[in-house]
């Protein structure tokens, strides 16, 4: 535990002065806490600069959406002035944008345990979906380039050719390469496909649920910074990506598990049709095949770049020595996964029908 006074003034705008902080998640982007006082838990967190904090106006939308339709989220916790945020950025280093949210009682996994629970899993997501396709909401400060895979592959294209002095040149080129060359033999996703209100981040560990085993049931989607507009393919394809890995996204060879897909996709569709949402058209249905494609792909490019850049993802100083070897552990993993994928396509198609 850390005592409150460490982080300045930022609990004070909640009145959680006395209340005692920890670290909380291994998340890449944000620095999140766990706040516990005679107020109750919370969740602090310190946004990542990539983010503009007109995305609370967002997540408020959402949450405030699901809620009146059922379905459980963290909610934002307004501060003493109104606000969804703190703005400490005139205070140096520890100085940014914090926010506080509730904190909610569930178990967060890494690897799904087994296909029962991604039938749970995919049933919550495809809730969630159905619950927001009457949201109406302009989504605010939307990340730029998001699932752009040119431009991610002319970033990759870019740091080989920037980077040919650094360590791990020689180790990220030849896969670079494999990267570039994969993407011109994917089926393109049609333009036509309409983006629905999507939760831009769906791995595993943001889906909380109410306890350990296949019994347990989802309980709700956490770290909604990335809610916008989105094609099911981007969507569903990074879930694909991140819950039919049973490997775990840090390991270095991938394995895609038709059995997870399969009780995933049932159960999305079922989730989907008792929310009320109609049946998809054979153009979105089609494009899902493409979608854990594509994603496994671009994920692969952005870590392989970044290899080299070092400058966005987070990495683990007690397993490997520079964030540049860990990206490039991840990017070999990512691209693991995308053989393992597009060996699949035959019997995902399948199960898509």
């Amino acid at each position: 535990m850390t005592a409150a006074a460490d982080f300045g003034s930022v609990l004070d705008r909640w009145g959680l002065a006395d209340a005692s902080v920890s670290p909380l998640g291994r998340g890449l982007i944000n620095q999140t806490y766990l706040v516990e006082g005679a107020q109750g838990r919370f969740v602090l967190q310190k946004l990542s600069p990539i983010f503009d904090p007109a995305i609370h106006n967002n997540i408020v939308a959402v949450t405030e959406h699901l809620a009146r339709k059922g379905v459980a989220s963290p909610r934002l916790v307004q501060a003493d002035e109104g606000g969804w945020w703190v703005d400490t950025r005139d205070q140096g280093e520890r100085g940014g944008i914090w926010r506080l949210q509730t904190a909610l009682e569930g178990v967060g996994f890494e690897v799904l345990e087994g296909a029962g629970q991604a039938r749970v899993a995919g049933e919550f997501v495809g809730r969630w979906h159905g619950a927001l396709r009457d949201l109406d909401h302009e989504f605010e400060a939307l990340r730029v380039g998001v699932h752009d895979t040119p431009r991610h592959l002319a970033r990759l294209r870019e740091a080989v050719e920037e980077g040919r002095g650094h360590r791990l040149h020689d180790a990220v080129a030849p896969l670079a390469e494999a990267i570039l060359e994969g993407a011109e033999s994917l089926p393109a996703i049609p333009a036509s496909v309409r983006p629905r209100p999507s939760h831009g981040d769906l791995k595993i560990n943001n889906l909380l649920f109410t306890g350990e085993g296949e019994a347990a049931q989802a309980l709700a989607l956490i770290d909604l910074d990335t809610v916008a507009p989105m094609t099911l393919a981007y969507e569903l394809g990074d879930a694909w990506r991140s819950w039919c890995n049973r490997a775990g996204e840090d390991e270095a060879q991938a394995r895609f598990d038709l059995e997870i897909f399969a009780a995933s996709w049932a159960g999305w569709s079922k989730g989907w049709g008792d929310a009320g949402g109609g049946a998809l058209d054979a153009e979105e249905r089609r494009s899902l095949l493409a979608g854990p494609e594509w994603i496994s792909l671009e994920l692969a490019a952005r870590f392989a770049a970044d290899a080299l850049f070092e400058s966005y993802f987070g990495w683990d100083a007690a397993r490997f020595p520079g964030r540049g070897e860990h990206n490039l552990h991840r990017a070999r993993g990512q691209w693991s996964l995308h053989e393992a994928v597009l060996a699949s396509r035959p019997a995902r198609a399948d199960l898509l029908g």
